[in-house]
């Protein structure tokens, strides 16, 4: 590992997510819409990925994270895109910010999301950061990293695809999506991103001193299922008729066969 190699890629990363969340702060105040934020989200891990390509050794390691990591962010940002055409703010946001007053409302999106989440991109992508710094040849455990990663593409993708299916049928509407890999789990698209980032670190954690950025992916997966995604998706979802019942024989997180009735 060079050290001055991994210094310049530190800061040109964060100063990537720095200039990434300004103009998403800049779009949302011009559409009142903080929920864009969630397509930037994506697309911030590829711009660090390929900056750390760029300002790095330039290695293998550094290009194939680069190109999981884009495919990863590209189809989640795309997602986001889609599902968020034409609707209003995201209700989680709404909440965040209900008790600020009008003329303050921008100041404490950019203190309480935008400068949250680009010090959290920049802080979860630490393996894409550090596997930039090294030249060491991809072997076995690189491999391993992939076939996780690909666990997680394929959880995050299917589930969105069969949730979206379920909504777009008239007689679904307001009932609860429990078939598929959501008979498996409540939540795939939240245990498929965490799985992905498990495998990025894999991938970076062949390399010393890839493995000392575990608290990485385990802040990711904290987030996934205790803090901001699962467990305040569920307080909402709890109140709709059919889902506690859903919650008492589909696991919360990872996948496992659903109990019986």
């Amino acid at each position: 590992m060079r050290l001055t190699t991994l210094g310049a890629v530190v800061a040109a990363s964060l100063a990537t997510a720095t200039l990434a969340m300004a103009l998403t702060a800049l779009v949302a105040r011009r559409t009142g819409k903080v929920s864009v934020v969630d397509i930037t989200w994506g697309l911030v891990f590829v711009a660090i990925g390929w900056v750390s390509f760029a300002v790095g050794t330039g290695s293998g390691r550094s290009l194939l994270l680069a190109a999981l990591v884009t495919v990863w962010g590209g189809r989640l940002a795309w997602h986001i895109r889609s599902r968020a055409l034409g609707a209003g703010e995201d209700p989680r946001y709404e909440t965040l910010l209900a008790d600020a007053p009008p003329g303050r409302r921008f100041g404490l999106a950019v203190r309480k999301v935008f400068v949250v989440q680009g010090l959290a991109a920049w802080f979860v992508a630490l393996p894409l950061q550090v596997a930039a710094s090294t030249d060491r040849p991809l072997g076995w455990i690189a491999a391993v990293g992939v076939m996780v990663w690909l666990v997680g593409v394929a959880f995050e993708g299917v589930g969105d695809a069969q949730l979206a299916a379920f909504k777009r049928e008239p007689a679904n509407r307001g009932g609860v999506m429990d078939r598929g890999l959501w008979a498996w789990t409540r939540h795939p698209n939240y245990f498929g991103d965490a799985a992905v980032w498990w495998g990025l670190w894999l991938v970076s954690a062949e390399a010393w001193p890839g493995v000392l950025t575990v608290p990485s992916p385990v802040v990711m997966t904290y987030f996934l299922a205790f803090a901001t995604g699962a467990r305040l998706l569920e307080s909402q979802m709890a109140k709709r008729p059919g889902y506690p019942e859903y919650m008492e024989r589909t696991s919360m997180f990872l996948p496992r066969p659903p109990k019986r009735s």
